[in-house]
């Protein structure tokens, strides 16, 4: 008999992840958003134009506050420079280091909340080629200050000696914003420490301020990575059938080993339950053997 295939219900199952499986999935995944981001041709005209778009709107609506942001703070060197290393290391820092901590402390919790952030991040592609952006400190006429470039700090793959190695135009949605709505909710559904919920909270609003003053995103870019983490939850609650923090904390090995095992073992018929005596009568609660029946 053929053992049987895993169903689908056991793939949804949250399962324990393994150490080399996620650091090799990681790093291919950023390999290919990345690749893919920056082969997004970049079209000048248009992201210049629809940079013009975004900021006649926020005009319109009387939310136009990115320059006047952007050179208060840029007023404050020392503020600035640690804003510049803030958008260059957090990014990557404060991510990484909430899937470490998801997969040591919540791994029954891990795929689901890191499936939110690869659908997340993947939705975003769809942005940078339909809708190119200029970031505010792109834009024609140069009222926006380019705090990487006139600081002389590293920190932006979009500006100074990196600007050949990234796609300039792709400020929509913004994944500053994306990951670190990711990461603050996340903290804050599953940390049980008060102070690591109020970080968790103060994150996400520390980015939307340093994105803004940075010059390298209209807040308008910031709605559309929240638009991106909604799309991501909405993946993995219709994959799992509920959000991560309802799912169990931990998944024991055992648990995990019996699962498999029940769906390869093929079925066998069950033995009987009495047992024959020496006469070869059955024993107490076995039906005897009926008698031939006489010519």
């Amino acid at each position: 008999m053929r053992p049987r295939l895993p169903s689908l219900s056991s793939l949804r199952s949250p399962r324990r992840p393994r150490l080399w499986f996620e650091i090799l999935l990681i790093a291919v995944s950023y390999w290919l958003y990345s690749l893919v981001r920056n082969a997004v041709p970049e079209q000048k005209t248009a992201a210049l134009r629809n940079a013009d778009l975004i900021w006649s709107l926020e005009h319109a609506v009387g939310l136009a506050f990115e320059e006047t942001v952007n050179r208060a703070v840029n007023s404050v060197t020392w503020l600035i420079v640690s804003m510049n290393y803030y958008y260059a290391t957090l990014h990557f820092v404060v991510t990484i280091g909430v899937l470490i901590w998801l997969f040591r402390r919540h791994p029954g919790r891990y795929a689901a909340t890191r499936l939110i952030l690869f659908a997340t991040t993947a939705v975003a592609l769809l942005g940078y080629y339909l809708f190119p952006l200029a970031p505010p400190r792109l834009m024609n006429g140069g009222a926006f200050i380019d705090t990487v470039m006139l600081h002389q700090t590293w920190g932006s793959m979009a500006s100074g000696n990196f600007k050949h190695m990234s796609n300039q135009y792709a400020a929509m949605p913004s994944m500053h914003i994306g990951w670190s709505m990711w990461c603050g909710l996340t903290i804050c559904a599953l940390a049980t420490a008060p102070w690591a919920r109020i970080l968790g909270a103060l994150y996400p609003m520390a980015t939307l301020v340093v994105i803004v003053a940075t010059a390298n995103h209209f807040w308008l870019d910031a709605v559309g990575g929240v638009a991106c983490l909604a799309f991501g939850a909405a993946v993995s609650f219709a994959w799992y059938g509920s959000m991560p923090h309802r799912l169990p904390r931990r998944i024991t090995a055992a648990r995990g080993r019996l699962t498999a095992l029940r769906a390869s073992r093929p079925l066998r018929p069950r033995p009987a339950s009495g047992r024959a005596t020496e006469g070869g009568a059955a024993t107490e609660g076995t039906a005897a053997s009926a008698p031939a029946p006489r010519p």
